[in-house]
């Protein structure tokens, strides 16, 4: 399984502290950027993760700003993606098992290291149940597809 881990300067040390957790897991990473705290635009680190996973070349995304707000609604601008924010385990699952999130984001100044390394096992251990959850699903890809012009 390969990542694709990207953030912006407000998360860049969370970003560093999950990618070396991932890589102690045996998990491999595709790391985005940013590569410092230098202030920059969460927007192009979102691009770059979220085309990654649509592209197939990363089975999941992780995705950390201050909030974790910004940078998901910009993932969420891409087509096929289904990126959610998560500050605890239960939501993390839920995202998983019910809307097959294919993107995970976090905020480094919500959620302190500890917490957000369980998040990112939960996220990445969970699968999506199907079934009903599909449906609806569809049907929020036929939205997608309405707008996506």
């Amino acid at each position: 399984m390969k990542i694709a881990v990207g953030c912006d300067h407000a998360g860049y040390q969370l970003k560093n502290e999950i990618i070396s957790h991932l890589k102690d897991k045996g998990i491999e990473c595709n790391d985005f950027g940013t590569f410092s705290e230098e202030s920059c635009d969460y927007p192009e680190f979102a691009l770059k993760v979220a085309e990654s996973v649509v592209a197939g070349e990363s089975k999941f995304g992780i995705l950390v700003c201050g909030t974790g707000i910004g940078i998901g609604i910009a993932a969420n601008k891409v087509p096929g993606i289904r990126a959610a924010l998560c500050a605890d385990t239960f939501s993390a699952h839920a995202t998983r098992e019910h809307n097959n999130a294919n993107i995970l984001t976090m905020g480094a100044r919500v959620v302190g290291p500890g917490l957000a390394l369980d998040i990112v096992d939960t996220f990445l251990s969970t699968e999506f149940m199907g079934g009903k959850h599909q449906r609806r699903l569809d049907l929020i890809t036929d939205i997608e597809k309405k707008y996506s012009k």
